[in-house]
């Protein structure tokens, strides 16, 4: 590995590889190589393969030209299959074949070449005709979306993506959009939540302390799954309601504990506080 070239392909190929790791393993907000160490110590393994490999050809080379003699060598460089594509694509001459190409003028010396356009440029051209063509159609006679339609179809498809994420991401929940859950493991893990964090106010049984009796019809801000849990999430009244507890709790972990309480409505407790608030009647859903 003695030229730039080398150097140049075996940067090439590892960033191209690097960027593959990149687009195609999910690694969140991190690079993958920091997420996942195997991927950075498979891309060191393989820029140390990649360099054997340029060692290796570069070693087959020199030990050619070594064998080779002068005549032997120019005439597999000419034979070479990178020497036949460029000809084929650009159907150049030698200047020893100029005379058979050159034009009859001549303006003040200068003679002119009567050479062949380049298949490279000829195919390019074809290309476009045939690609102006395939738009035509397209734009022009089925009436197909343009940018902007394509655009806004993106977008509504993007947005239906979105709303279909956030129905599964549990921790997206908010006040307004919050349902009271049912299962028992989740009613579950909001009763613990409850004993844990709540206990010291409202009592182990939601009879009430400092904080109001949980168990009764009547709420200061608000009975249902949704007042209950923006009351937790944002806090009671300012200066002698409860903190906000969005602070310690995640979205997922309110939502159980506003779960867990309206199961406790109805029961008896012992010693129950005063009510307090005004009666909670849950509004008719259409």
């Amino acid at each position: 590995m003695r030229n730039f070239t080398s150097y140049l392909r075996v940067i090439i190929i590892v960033s191209l590889v690097f960027c593959a790791a990149e687009y195609f393993i999910d690694s969140g907000d991190k690079p993958a190589f920091i997420e996942y160490p195997q991927v950075a110590v498979f891309l060191v393994l393989f820029a140390i393969l990649l360099i054997a490999v340029e060692i290796v050809v570069a070693s087959m080379n020199s030990l050619t030209r070594a064998l080779l003699n002068e005549e032997q060598l120019a005439e597999a460089e000419e034979n070479s299959w990178t020497k036949r594509f460029l000809k084929k694509m650009t159907k150049t001459r030698s200047i020893e074949e100029e005379g058979e190409i050159i034009l009859d003028h001549n303006y003040d010396g200068i003679k002119e070449l009567d050479n062949d356009l380049p298949p490279w440029w000829l195919y390019g051209f074809y290309a476009s005709i045939v690609f102006a063509a395939i738009y035509l159609f397209k734009y022009h006679v089925l009436d197909g979306d343009n940018q902007i339609v394509e655009y806004e179809k993106e977008v509504a498809a993007a947005q239906i993506a979105i709303d279909e994420y956030k129905k599964t991401a549990v921790d997206l929940v908010d006040a307004k959009t919050v349902v009271a859950l049912t299962e028992d493991g989740e009613i579950k893990k909001g009763g613990e939540i409850f004993q844990v964090n709540c206990v010291a106010c409202h009592r182990a049984d939601g009879g009430g302390a400092i904080g109001p009796n949980l168990t009764d019809d009547n709420w200061i801000l608000g009975g249902g799954i949704k007042n209950i849990f923006n009351t937790i999430s944002e806090g009671g009244r300012s200066g002698k309601g409860m903190i906000a507890w969005k602070q310690s709790l995640k979205p997922s972990e309110i939502q159980q504990v506003a779960s867990y309480i309206l199961t406790l409505h109805g029961t008896n407790p012992e010693n129950p506080k005063a009510p307090e608030g005004d009666i909670w009647v849950e509004p008719a859903t259409e």
